[in-house]
């Protein structure tokens, strides 16, 4: 049996934009991603701090400090909402057993690691 479980998480990242006239998803600061071992257009779940919002959409890779809501989701907060952004993935049972250490970035508010 596999397992979802968390694997990176971008704790209390600060909107820097919100573009409703684009196709969709969330722009993250491309170092993040890197360090969160996100890939450009993999499934994240975002959840917002400020309003309660939880949606899925796909991470593209943004501009340094750069955390911008897209297209409908730019409906889900607004520049200066603290979100989380989460990444799942499937584990088997060893591995599960194992232990499983996700990777955990936290921000300040200028979205640089603290």
């Amino acid at each position: 049996m596999l397992r979802c479980v968390l694997r990176a998480k971008i704790h209390r990242a600060t909107v820097t934009e919100s573009n409703l006239d684009y196709e969709g998803s969330i722009t993250i600061d491309s170092g993040l991603l890197k360090k969160a071992g996100i890939a450009p257009y993999e499934q994240v779940l975002v959840s917002n701090l400020n309003n309660g919002e939880r949606f899925e959409t796909y991470a593209i890779p943004g501009k340094k400090g750069e955390i911008c809501l897209n297209g409908p989701t730019a409906r889900k907060g607004v520049a200066g909402d603290k979100i989380i952004i989460f990444s799942y993935g499937y584990v088997d049972e060893k591995t599960l057993r194992a232990g499983i250490k996700p990777i955990i970035l936290r921000l300040d508010s200028k979205n640089r690691l603290l």
